[in-house]
């Protein structure tokens, strides 16, 4: 009751009693004339001072605390204990990156879905390794497209409304193809096309709103959760799939993801903005910690950096260079484990995707690690160039490393750990080029994301193709992750030569 009379009273000290202990005992009488009863136990004002210090080194919730209790009084809605309890417990920037990591885990759920039916689709119609391949990379002739004009169109429009129409899309396309798949196989191939096409502008979006939601010390973690949702579909899809295809059918995965990408939308839409200063949910101090941890970034007013100047700088070619790398190793795992787990050890198609989902749980673990220990190492004072290279080079040697043990593996549980070790240690490269881009063009970031991420598809879909082939021709996956660990050891090479953290354009 004493709290509530506080609150109601008109004094001019009531702004700020809480900063002061003094004030509050000498604030004895309220504006109604009652005196409110002090307690003689003794205040610790040594234990409170120390948790508000904590909390301050939070960067968020005193501050927050005392503008709900502001806002409180003036605007007389809700009160300002209320409010501030909100702002605590989840701050804006983390709603967004919560729903942002939602949305990449649809993005590869829905992706993931047809590396599953497509074993029982191939046994219905008869199609060969080869084809299979090319089935499996139609994906990728949409996505090599988008990449550039989505990074575009998140420079200039935001990460907000590129998003929403990305999403509405790709769950549309999911809907539709195991109509399309039913009707022809040209059919299939177009709305795989198409989904691809709408997917393009996920991983821009991602890495726009990160670089505007979050301080360049957090932006690493805010990379790494979004991401970890990124891998985290994956086991959604591998598991829940197989499951749905023998209860449901063929059409039960395709159908529940494309309503969870309609609900999804709505929610983003009525929460997220595409750039702090435009909410109007955020607390000034909030605001005031995203903007004192950031760079100025210079406005591109929609307007692409000349293409001649961008590409004469060997910082982008290492980025396009490790982009490349990094989808031809995560694209050949991606579509081909469910197939080379029943190839190689003749494993049912349940038990593949259990050993194929094994994989992409840690990497969505290890990818949050990469962040928070890159952030750390930006907090410990080391230069952005040397963080990011390091994260680069375990982010290859590591996968180098694992596929030529994969050549070794005599049963299916020493061939998960190896693709297990293989992907865990490729996610530390979201920590090294994934960032870059904002390090060398932080105004232009979502065009030179777009353009190495084009450059990566065109990579991911020979060896996706590729590794049919060599199946096909050589009746193994041995000679094929031969080739794919000697580039990744290439790329260390070449990343560490011509890498920076610094400011380009």
């Amino acid at each position: 009751m004493a709290a509530k009379l506080l609150l109601q009273s008109t004094s001019p000290k009531t702004s700020c009693f809480l900063n002061n202990e003094s004030n509050l005992v000498k604030f004895r009488r309220t504006q109604l004339g009652f005196e409110p009863r002090i307690h003689t136990r003794p205040i610790e004002w040594e234990s409170l001072s120390l948790s508000v210090k904590e909390e301050r080194q939070r960067g968020l919730v005193v501050r927050c605390t005392a503008e709900g209790i502001e806002r409180g009084m003036l605007m007389g809605g809700r009160s300002g204990r209320e409010e501030s309890k909100a702002n605590i417990t989840v701050p804006e920037r983390f709603k967004v990156v919560a729903l942002m990591a939602f949305a990449m885990c649809l993005c590869n759920a829905d992706r993931v879905v047809m590396s599953v039916t497509i074993v029982p689709l191939a046994a219905k119609y008869g199609w060969s390794s080869s084809f299979l391949g090319i089935v499996q990379s139609s994906f990728l002739w949409g996505y090599i497209f988008s990449s550039v004009i989505g990074g575009a169109l998140v420079d200039k429009y935001g990460g907000k409304k590129v998003m929403s129409w990305g999403v509405a899309l790709w769950s549309v396309a999911t809907l539709i193809t195991p109509w399309a798949a039913n009707h022809s196989t040209a059919s299939l191939l177009a709305a795989r096309a198409f989904f691809g096409l709408a997917e393009g502008v996920a991983l821009p979006c991602m890495s726009n709103l990160s670089s505007r939601w979050f301080p360049t010390h957090e932006r690493a973690s805010a990379v790494g959760i979004s991401m970890a949702g990124f891998h985290f579909g994956n086991v959604v899809g591998l598991l829940s799939t197989p499951v749905m295809l023998s209860t449901i059918g063929i059409s039960g995965p395709f159908i529940l993801f494309s309503s969870i990408g309609a609900l999804w939308v709505i929610k983003w839409i009525s929460i997220v903005t595409s750039d702090p200063k435009e909410s109007l949910s955020i607390c000034r101090s909030e605001l005031r910690l995203i903007q004192a941890g950031k760079t100025d970034i210079p406005a591109s007013n929609g307007q692409l950096p000349p293409l001649r100047l961008l590409l004469s700088k060997l910082p982008t070619w290492a980025i396009i260079f490790a982009n490349m790398t990094n989808n031809w190793g995560y694209f050949v795992l991606l579509s081909w484990m469910p197939v080379y787990f029943k190839t190689v050890f003749n494993v049912n198609l349940k038990q593949a995707a259990w050993f194929s989902a094994l994989p992409w749980g840690t990497m969505a673990i290890s990818g949050y690690i990469a962040g928070r220990a890159s952030d750390h190492f930006i907090k410990a004072g080391f230069s952005l160039t040397i963080v990011r290279k390091i994260m680069q080079s375990i982010g290859f040697i590591g996968p180098g490393v694992s596929l030529l043990c994969l050549n070794y593996a005599t049963s299916p549980v020493v061939a998960a750990v190896c693709m297990t070790a293989a992907l865990s240690l490729s996610s530390f490269s979201q920590a090294g080029f994934l960032l870059n881009m904002h390090d060398i063009a932080p105004q232009y970031a979502g065009f030179v994301h777009g353009i190495s991420n084009s450059a990566g598809t065109l990579a991911a879909i020979i060896s996706t193709i590729g590794t049919g082939y060599f199946v096909e021709w050589l009746g193994s996956f041995q000679a094929f992750l031969t080739v794919t660990a000697g580039l990744y050891f290439i790329a260390t090479i070449f990343w560490n030569l011509f890498a920076t953290g610094e400011r380009v354009f």
